[in-house]
């Protein structure tokens, strides 16, 4: 991606430059009872998207009857690849699904869902955000 300066021109080729300034796929660490299955990270313009994939190991998570689950960490997300403010997003695992956080620090915590999720489960979650430009 060219970089901007002060008097360049606005062009059709600039304006429209959605090349990868940066990829990742390593670097997520499993939270008590997960395990990484994959992870992706891009940025793109001024923009970063996340994609965590983890198997649950433990003995079951049990939402209260309102659907609340004790904050619990799935994962943390590598340096530089953690979103500027908290920002809330949703995770499923193929039959159901439910809300997660992303704190600055890179915590990734499920926070409600339908119903119990079952060892073997495998939870998939994806963020984007905007992350400002280098």
């Amino acid at each position: 991606m060219t970089l901007w300066r002060a008097g360049m021109l606005i062009t059709a080729g600039r304006l429209n430059d959605h090349a990868v300034e940066a990829s990742t796929s390593s670097g997520l660490t499993a939270g008590a009872g997960f395990t990484v299955i994959g992870f992706s990270g891009r940025k793109v313009s001024g923009v970063t998207t996340v994609h965590c994939y983890l198997s649950y190991d433990g003995t079951g998570l049990t939402p209260d009857g309102s659907g609340n689950l004790a904050d619990v960490t799935m994962c943390t997300l590598p340096s530089g690849w953690r979103p500027p403010e908290t920002i809330n997003t949703t995770f499923g695992d193929g039959v159901q699904d439910g809300e997660c956080t992303i704190s600055p620090s890179g915590t990734v915590s499920l926070r409600s869902v339908f119903s119990n999720i079952e060892t073997g489960r495998n939870i998939r979650a994806t963020a984007v955000w905007i992350s400002g430009n280098s």
